[in-house]
């Protein structure tokens, strides 16, 4: 199954990386290259998983984080944090905000897949039709 990916990282360059990686897999990719661009693209559209920098300029990503978990319609989005910090402190901090992963940059394609599938687990599938056949059990 193939999702909507929002990647919400300031740094242009490791933002493009992390689309190409994303995009080989098939989803579909936008970016917000910071917090207030996030913000004004999830006002017009959700998306399935979000890939969010923890260390950003002017907004902490695990403030972003709590926001996007205390909004009802954000709340159910699995995010994978992406950072450059190493330390299981800040992981342990991620996963407590609501993170479903972690990864480390720079990302390796191997750790992206693993997150997304832990992401993707999370993923509500979309609705099916009933099967209109008309027919009735008896």
């Amino acid at each position: 199954m193939l999702y909507n990916i929002l990647i919400v990282e300031d740094d242009r360059h490791m933002a493009q990386s992390l689309a190409a990686q994303v995009g080989v897999l098939g989803h579909t990719v936008s970016i917000a290259y910071g917090p207030r661009m996030a913000m004004q693209q999830l006002n017009q559209v959700i998306p399935d998983i979000i890939f969010m920098d923890i260390n950003m300029p002017g907004v902490d990503g695990l403030e972003v984080l709590r926001f996007l978990r205390r909004d009802p319609i954000t709340a159910k989005v699995p995010v994978i944090i992406v950072s450059a910090e190493d330390a299981s402190s800040f992981k342990q901090k991620a996963l407590e905000a609501g993170a479903q992963a972690y990864i480390v940059k720079p990302p390796m394609m191997d750790d992206i897949e693993s997150a997304l599938q832990t992401a993707m687990s999370q993923v509500p599938p979309p609705p099916t039709r009933a099967s209109g056949n008309g027919s009735k059990s008896a």
